[in-house]
């Protein structure tokens, strides 16, 4: 799938969507967003560093 697919299944357009890409700046929306695009789910978790417990 290109940029410019992924970008009209999320509802934004390429150039919005690279530049996002290459900062590196989503929103959890967005990423939900781009994972159901993708036909995948997401998962955002916090993992504390000194146990590597997942919370």
């Amino acid at each position: 799938m290109t940029i410019k697919e992924l970008a009209e299944k999320i509802g934004t357009n390429g150039n919005n969507l690279s530049n996002k890409l290459s900062r590196d700046n989503f929103s959890e929306k967005e990423l939900r967003d781009i994972a159901e695009a993708l036909d995948c789910d997401y998962d955002g978790i916090f993992t504390l560093r000194d146990s590597g417990k997942t919370i």
